[in-house]
């Protein structure tokens, strides 16, 4: 069987993504794993990034001897796989992405921080506090929040992959956007779409941004006809 590696997004965490890997596991040999300072994944650096975190996907791959995977990434995760096929291509067979988020100046940047702010998200959102507390201990979430600003920052001044990167990368890709999605445009999708030598673009209906709020079998339908 392929080995299927499914990637969570920002301040996120592997167990989000259960579910999915649940529904797959009869098809592939399904891995997820947290990036650093994510979960209960220790602090390995001070500075988050993406090309920090497609490090951990390289470390990960050679701890377990995968010569190559086929990635899901939601979110974050799905920027972090294409910033490996741009690089790393011979390590990726195929790449489907849900709810990435292509397109970066500052503008936009600073539009994503003020929903990461620790202090607004105790006072107005405090359930959703306690879900972070408990989804990184015994990281510190407020951590988790300040290096993932600081990131979107420096993505905000100097986008890491352009729109001319994705024209030399040749991986199959499937580009998946929920159609009652607030964060992520259509317009930078299928701008990406259209520059990947070999990708396809679906919208999946009645699905906002949150990974918990997708049809997960029709996700797993999605990526199971894509990845044969």
């Amino acid at each position: 069987m392929q080995h299927l590696l499914l990637l969570h997004g920002a301040i996120g965490a592997k167990d989000q993504l259960e579910p999915l890997a649940d529904s797959l596991k009869d098809k592939y040999i399904v891995h997820r794993f947290n990036f650093s300072g994510h979960g209960e994944t220790a602090f390995q650096d001070d500075t988050f990034s993406i090309p920090y975190f497609a490090g951990n996907v390289l470390d990960y791959l050679r701890q377990n001897n995968i010569e190559q995977v086929t990635i899901f990434g939601y979110s974050m995760g799905g920027y972090v796989a294409m910033y490996l096929a741009r690089f790393y291509p011979q390590m990726i067979s195929r790449i489907v992405t849900l709810a990435t988020k292509f397109y970066w100046n500052q503008a936009v940047a600073e539009k994503e921080i003020k929903m990461l702010d620790a202090d607004k998200i105790l006072e107005k959102l405090p359930a959703f506090a306690r879900q972070l507390e408990k989804r990184h201990s015994p990281n510190d979430w407020k951590a988790v929040l300040n290096k993932t600003k600081e990131m979107l920052l420096q993505l905000g001044i100097n986008n890491t992959l352009k729109l001319e990167d994705y024209t030399n990368i040749s991986v199959p890709c499937l580009l998946l956007l929920g159609d009652k999605d607030k964060m992520i445009t259509l317009e930078e999708t299928v701008a990406v779409q259209r520059a990947l030598a070999n990708a396809e673009f679906k919208l999946l209906p009645d699905t906002a941004h949150p990974i918990e709020q997708v049809d997960i079998s029709l996700l797993s339908s999605l990526i199971g006809g894509f990845v044969k």
